[in-house]
């Protein structure tokens, strides 16, 4: 297993870590059902391989994510692994509740003290509720007191938020979304430069990108596939989010044994990419952008529809289908619409087309996504 430091004057930690927000389910069951028989199992399997950095959230799989980690976690020795979680502060309103939610992880997972702690989800609003709210002092107190070793923050915003926040105080981590197709998005590849600037260890979320980047179009596929035929396409992502600057952990969702194994194989023989495979994934995105189903920008100049389509959201739905075949993602993604607001809705009145700076065919597109999507 390949390992870096995370923070100083301690041992190093697993460069895999298990993210415990997609833990498998029962089948059929209630959705925040977790297979505790499958789930124990992953557990055993990845310490015996090495990894010792385990990563869940008061919000994960409805609470219970924590509640399965402290019971799976108990029979190994407390010093075998580092333990990460998170506040929600987009369910905190006031003091009393942040300091609630705090103490009832500590029971949840079972532990008297948490290795890694993070405000959850933040951008610079919610950083800044938790310092009005005296929450942010209140952790840092608890660190002194020996109950975080390590306080962080996990961070969904824009760039500028991010260097705000980062340079806010002197952060022990920080955790950001990144992977190879959204390396400008949220604090992006810039975020980790600057991480790495100010001397803050990264730890990452999402490099498969929720599971795209394991499974998308053929024809943008190809070339990894022929480079290396034995390697999965989540392999490729991993690694090159492994070699940014600043980054100790990658965290990997995995729901199955199978993506288990193959994430330990990566990096159980982990070596950086070489420039042939740094040229192969520049242009698996170029390939993957190009397999979007109509050039919509998002700019929302064809709003407001006289018939209620979302016209912008269909489109971003479609070409997220376009470009990475999640059915799964495109469903959910349909579901967050409004009554009213799918492509079906359309009338061809053609108002949108004559306001679409782009000049797209938009009635033809929204036909054309009403049948492709509504078939799923």
């Amino acid at each position: 297993m390949e390992y870096r430091k995370l923070v100083k004057n301690e041992g190093p930690v697993s460069l895999l870590g298990f993210g415990c927000m997609r833990l498998p389910l029962v089948p059929g069951g209630n959705p925040n059902e977790i297979d505790v028989t499958t789930a124990e199992a992953m557990i055993e399997r990845a310490m015996a391989a090495g990894v010792n950095y385990f990563d869940t959230a008061y919000r994960y799989i409805g609470g219970n994510s924590e509640l399965f980690l402290g019971n799976a976690l108990k029979k190994y020795p407390r010093s075998s692994f580092k333990l990460a979680t998170k506040l929600p502060m987009g369910m905190i309103d006031d003091t009393a509740t942040g300091v609630r939610i705090y103490h009832e992880q500590l029971e949840r997972l079972q532990t008297e003290y948490f290795d890694f702690y993070l405000l959850h989800g933040i951008n610079r609003a919610g950083f800044q509720k938790a310092v009005d709210l005296g929450l942010l002092d209140y952790l840092i107190q608890e660190k002194l007191e020996g109950k975080i070793r390590h306080l962080g923050f996990s961070f969904h915003g824009s760039y500028d938020d991010f260097a705000y926040i980062l340079n806010y105080r002197d952060w022990d981590f920080c955790q950001i979304q990144l992977n190879y197709m959204d390396a400008q998005i949220q604090a992006g590849v810039r975020g980790a430069q600057l991480a790495r600037d100010r001397g803050v260890p990264l730890i990452i979320m999402e490099p498969i990108k929720g599971g795209s980047l394991a499974n998308f179009n053929v024809n943008a596929a190809q070339a990894m596939k022929e480079a290396a035929p034995d390697k999965s396409l989540a392999s490729w992502a991993v690694r090159w989010v492994a070699e940014q600057p600043s980054v100790a952990v990658v965290l990997s969702g995995m729901s199955t044994m199978e993506q288990m194994e193959d994430n330990i194989a990566t990096f159980e023989n982990y070596r950086p990419l070489s420039e042939e495979e740094r040229a192969i994934i520049s242009s698996t995105v170029e390939k993957i952008r190009a397999s979007v189903r109509i050039g919509c920008t998002g700019c929302e100049y064809c709003m407001p529809c006289p018939f209620g389509v979302n016209i912008p959201r269909n489109f971003a739905i479609w070409n997220e289908y376009g470009m990475y075949n999640n059915a799964g993602s495109v469903k959910w993604g349909l579901s967050n619409l409004k009554e009213g607001e799918f492509a079906s809705a359309c009338q061809k009145c053609g108002a949108c087309e004559a306001k679409c700076p782009q000049g797209l065919a938009i009635r033809d597109g929204l036909a054309a996504l009403a049948e492709e999507l509504g078939a799923l």
